[in-house]
């Protein structure tokens, strides 16, 4: 009786432990923080330093890919409008990590919000200057990101319209390799 006892004991404790770690693992991956940070510079279209949490930080915008500056005029293009957009929020941004909050270049992997509550990753792509690029499993929001690219390619915007981008930015990386 007491190894029935004893065995059924080690069973109910084995289940709430496995439980306790299913429900704590869910909400760390419920709990998404948004964090302030403040831009210091922008590299290009989806890449931007700034300052999270008194540290300098480079950040990648999730879900996007925009021409690198080499695809001219597109790259060049894509960084101003990007910098357009953070003048708008005086350079002040919320950034949300999904679940890989970095990357493997250590890089922080978010989408940005501007003070007025726009999502910088939907505006690049809805505004024609960026195209949609998931990496699952960061894609909490690749419904809003793939409208929003839709709804550029169906107006013609940017890179979708005449002499728009000729070659998508993974294909010139490739091309052209970083040393």
């Amino acid at each position: 009786m007491r190894t029935i006892q004893r065995g059924l004991l080690l069973a109910i404790n084995g289940t709430i432990i496995f439980l306790s770690v299913i429900a704590w693992s869910y909400g760390i991956a419920a709990a998404v923080e948004k964090t302030a940070a403040r831009v210091e510079k922008v590299s290009d279209g989806d890449t931007m330093y700034a300052l999270v949490n008194g540290r300098s930080e480079k950040i990648r915008l999730i879900g996007i890919d925009t021409p690198e500056i080499g695809q001219r005029p597109w790259g060049e293009r894509s960084r101003k409008h990007l910098e357009k957009m953070l003048d708008l929020s005086s350079w002040n941004v919320i950034i949300e990590c999904d679940v890989e909050d970095r990357d493997q270049y250590g890089r922080i992997l978010a989408y940005a919000w501007t003070t007025k509550g726009k999502m910088i990753n939907e505006e690049m792509l809805r505004s024609g200057y960026a195209v949609l690029y998931t990496f699952p499993p960061n894609v909490k929001y690749i419904n809003e990101l793939r409208a929003a690219q839709k709804e550029a390619r169906e107006k013609k915007l940017g890179i979708w319209g005449k002499n728009g981008l000729k070659q998508r930015p993974y294909k010139y990386r490739k091309e052209h390799p970083r040393d």
